[in-house]
């Protein structure tokens, strides 16, 4: 059993278990294999496996571009990873603009249905219409059991149109820092001191690129991902140019 696996939580190391699972039905069997909707959190934790694993080619996929959550999906060696083969389904929801129904409102009835949560991807909701993607085994279900959201009618019919509606959506920041390090970027982005920000990161509340972070001088730069558990998820979009004053400019996105 790798160290990972002894350091992680039953549901973590499950889940990594089942990764490589897939990872091994695909260089085996020579067929994909999928798992998840996993979170972005879980997205990037599964990035972190396959790096450890040496294992490249996968593809994390939600649906349409910008997904938050994804399935992971391995694929056989010399064949590129297709979106098109992931078992993903949307369905269409229309509804009474005056009903106001909520991405709250939708994930409830899937629930009260008994649907896990691990087969129900991103739930994009607007006025009138709201665009639910699947895992495909579960979309016939839905389409034949659900007919009340809330308590207001809806009607169900497969696939969509675009444009999707708006997603979770973020708030863009910009921050001067003083150094390019872990503590400092969540000192800025959690408006705390790097006294709390150290904190956070000695109880395990803090991950970075998927995989708890170590030490509050971890280095950060572009493109990394940063959760902090009950604070939220961000994305350093970049990090620079340094400032005359030696200081080091930071923006990015906080996810709503």
């Amino acid at each position: 059993m790798s160290i990972s696996e002894n350091s992680l939580p039953p549901d973590e190391a499950l889940r990594e278990a089942r990764l490589l699972d897939a990872v091994r039905c695909a260089e085996e069997r020579f067929r994909p294999s999928f798992v998840g909707f996993l979170t972005q959190e879980q997205a990037d934790s599964a990035r972190a496996l396959m790096n450890r694993r040496g294992f490249c080619n996968y593809l994390l996929w939600g649906g349409y571009g910008d997904a938050e959550r994804v399935v992971f999906g391995a694929f056989p060696e010399g064949g590129a990873p297709k979106t098109e083969e992931f078992p993903i389904a949307a369905l269409t929801a229309s509804f009474r603009p005056c009903d106001a129904l909520t991405h709250r409102d939708f994930l409830g009835a899937l629930m009260s249905e008994g649907i896990a949560r691990e087969t129900v991807g991103d739930l994009l909701v607007e006025a009138g219409r709201a665009v639910l993607f699947l895992r495909t085994e579960i979309s016939d279900y839905v389409l034949s059991r659900v007919s009340k959201i809330g308590g207001a009618g809806v009607g169900l019919s497969p696939g969509y149109r675009e444009p999707l509606p708006a997603g979770l959506g973020f708030t863009e920041f910009h921050e001067v820092i003083a150094s390019a390090r872990l503590d400092c970027v969540l000192s800025a982005v959690l408006r705390i001191s790097r006294g709390k920000a150290a904190a956070l990161v000695a109880s395990r509340s803090v991950r970075l690129n998927g995989v708890p972070a170590q030490s509050v001088s971890a280095a950060v730069g572009d493109g990394d991902r940063i959760s902090v558990r009950g604070s939220g998820r961000f994305a350093l979009d970049r990090v620079g140019p340094v400032t005359k004053k030696g200081r080091w400019n930071l923006t990015g996105r906080k996810y709503n």
